[in-house]
């Protein structure tokens, strides 16, 4: 037993000091690369973004904290690398935002639409999901985005 605890530290210890990182930061992390994303909603209708790849561990854990504003067309996305529940927070975020929740085959699985700044309340993927897209707050509602709308990135292999 003793054993198997010393085990789960060290793996929690990485974990550890990067929440910690994220902890210590005052300001946003530097704009990440940018690729291309558009959702397709039911009716036909593509709508295209800027996005910011979160990829690296460090990258997933400040995400858009300290960010003021989330421009209309822009956002970050979360690459799991794999379906995996996503667990998401508000902690030092100061902007509302949207977030989908997408499954490996790029269809969006949830939304959280308008999320509370500041919030260390979960906000949970509810089933295993390859990403999750940040986006102003209100742009699903702008958008008319739903469940089962289509994602096309390369992340997916449903790019264009």
């Amino acid at each position: 037993m003793l054993a198997g605890m010393k085990r789960r530290a060290l793996l929690l210890a990485p974990l550890a000091l990067l929440a910690g990182q994220a902890a210590g930061q005052t300001g946003p992390q530097p704009r990440l690369p940018t690729e291309k994303l558009v959702i397709v909603t039911r009716a036909g209708v593509r709508h295209e973004f800027t996005v910011e790849m979160a990829i690296q561990p460090e990258q997933q854990m400040t995400g858009l904290m300290f960010r003021p504003s989330v421009a209309p067309n822009e956002g970050m996305l979360f690459d799991w690398g794999g379906p995996r529940e996503s667990n998401m927070w508000m902690r030092n975020t100061i902007t509302s935002l949207d977030m989908l929740f997408i499954t490996q085959a790029g269809v969006i699985h949830r939304i959280a639409e308008r999320t509370v700044p500041y919030s260390l309340a979960s906000i949970e993927s509810r089933g295993p999901v390859r990403a999750t897209l940040e986006l102003a707050a209100g742009t699903a509602e702008r958008l008319g985005l739903r469940i089962g709308d289509k994602v096309e990135q390369r992340i997916f292999g449903t790019a264009r």
